[in-house]
């Protein structure tokens, strides 16, 4: 799981090969949460408000870079021939 962005306090990041839809996870040492490129909405777990608010603020400067990442992270590789 690739660390996108690490603010010290928490980490956004990536997994390979994740599901749907489109999504980053904010990390800190004990919560989590799963927060939506498209409208930043959170699907999963909580983070403190302010970590809440600092991650939707990156991922809304970075939504055309994330969903470049997210495409090249969930690709699926053609089976061997």
């Amino acid at each position: 799981m690739p660390t996108l962005k690490n603010f010290g306090g928490f980490r956004i990041m990536m997994f390979i090969d994740d599901h749907n839809p489109p999504h980053v996870h904010v990390v800190t040492p004990d919560r989590e949460a799963k927060i939506a490129l498209g409208d930043g909405r959170v699907l999963a777990g909580v983070v403190p408000p302010k970590v809440l608010r600092r991650a939707r603020a990156w991922i809304a400067g970075r939504r055309p870079m994330l969903m470049s990442k997210w495409r090249e992270f969930t690709a699926r590789q053609e089976p061997p021939r």
